[in-house]
C-alpha cells in the first residue's frame, strides 16, 4: 500500500502552490493512505490558528486523512532519540559559532563552497576539545548540534535513492556540509524531523516540490545512520503564476481562503492548482 503525506508548516495560510502539492500527494497515494502532518517546530512563527485554517482549506478541497494529524511539536522525544543515536555514533558536535563568526571566517578565507542552503560551514568548532565544549554548554552558551559529515559519509558508505521522475540517484549528502540537526532552543531541524516522521508514519512515497530535491540526498544519509526504512521520492514541478514566479505565503490574493471568499468553488480551485 502506498502511503503519502502533505506536511506544511503552519506559519501562514495555504496558497495555490500548497493546493497543488497536497492534491499531488493525494493522487499519488492511488487508493492507499494520504496523511497530513503539521511541521510546527518553530514556536516563533507557527500559530494554532493556521493549523485550523490548513485543515479547513484541505477539507474544503475535498481531501481527508486519518485523524488527528501529526504535530511535530508533540513528538520532540522522537527527535531527541534520533539525536542520541547519532551522538552515540560519535557523529555530532556542538557548534558555538554565530552567523557573524561564520561570515567572518568565510570572508577571511576568500572563498567558500556553496551547498543547497548557501555557503558551507567552515568547521570552526569541529575540532573543539570535548572538555571545552562541555564547559561552554554547562555555562549556558547558545549552540547548535552539527553532523560531522565526513565521519557520517564514511560510516554509511555509498547510498542510493530513487525519484520516480528521474530514476535512481547516488546520494550526495556532502553537498550540505556539517549540517545543523538541532539547536539549544530548537530541539530538531527540518531535515531530522521529516526523516524521523516519515519513518514513524510509514510513508512509502515522499512527494514534495522540486525545490527540495537536493534535501533527499541528506535525508537518505540520515535514514542509513538511524536504521530507518527507505521510501521512494517524487519531486513535482513548482506551480507558478503567469510570469513564472512561484507562489508564496505573502501572495495574499491567492490564498485558498481568499479564493473561497471570492466565490471560487473547490472544483475551480482544483483546476487552478493543476487538477
Amino acid at each position: 500500500m502506498i502511503v503519502t503525506r502533505f506536511a506544511p508548516s503552519p506559519t501562514g495560510l495555504l496558497h495555490l502552490g500548497h493546493a497543488h502539492s497536497a492534491l499531488f500527494a493525494h493522487r499519488q497515494a492511488n487508493g492507499g493512505r494520504f496523511l497530513l502532518r503539521h511541521e510546527d517546530i518553530d514556536p516563533g512563527r507557527c500559530r494554532p490558528e493556521f493549523i485550523t485554517a490548513i485543515e479547513d482549506d484541505l477539507t474544503w478541497l475535498g481531501l481527508d486523512w486519518p485523524q488527528p494529524a501529526r504535530r511535530q511539536s508533540e513528538h520532540l522525544k522522537d527527535y531527541r532519540a534520533a539525536l542520541d543515536r547519532l551522538s552515540g555514533l560519535g557523529l555530532l558536535y556542538p557548534c558555538f559559532c554565530t552567523r557573524s563568526d561564520i561570515a567572518r571566517e568565510i570572508a577571511a578565507s576568500g572563498h567558500a563552497p556553496h551547498g543547497p542552503d548557501g555557503p558551507l560551514y567552515p568547521g570552526l568548532c569541529r575540532a573543539l576539545p570535548a572538555e571545552e565544549a562541555a564547559r561552554r554548554q554547562e555555562a549556558g552558551e547558545a549552540y547548535a548540534l552539527r553532523l560531522d559529515m565526513a565521519k557520517a559519509v564514511a560510516l554509511a558508505g555509498e547510498l542510493h535513492w530513487t525519484d520516480r521522475s528521474v530514476g535512481s540517484q547516488v546520494a550526495q549528502p556532502a553537498l550540505f556540509g556539517d549540517v545543523v540537526l538541532a539547536r539549544k532552543d530548537t530541539p530538531t531541524s527540518y531535515h531530522l524531523a521529516v526523516t524521523v516522521d516519515d519513518a514513524l508514519q510509514g510513508v512509502t512515497l515522499v512527494t514534495r516540490g522540486q525545490d527540495l530535491f537536493e534535501a533527499s540526498h541528506l535525508h537518505r544519509l540520515l535514514q542509513a545512520l538511524l536504521g530507518l526504512p527507505v521510501p521512494e521520492w517524487h519531486h513535482h514541478p513548482l506551480l507558478t503564476d503567469e510570469s513564472g514566479k512561484r507562489f508564496a505565503k505573502r501572495d495574499k490574493a491567492l490564498t485558498l481562503q481568499s479564493l473561497r471568499d471570492s466565490g471560487k468553488t473547490p472544483d475551480e480551485v482544483r483546476r487552478m492548482a493543476g487538477f
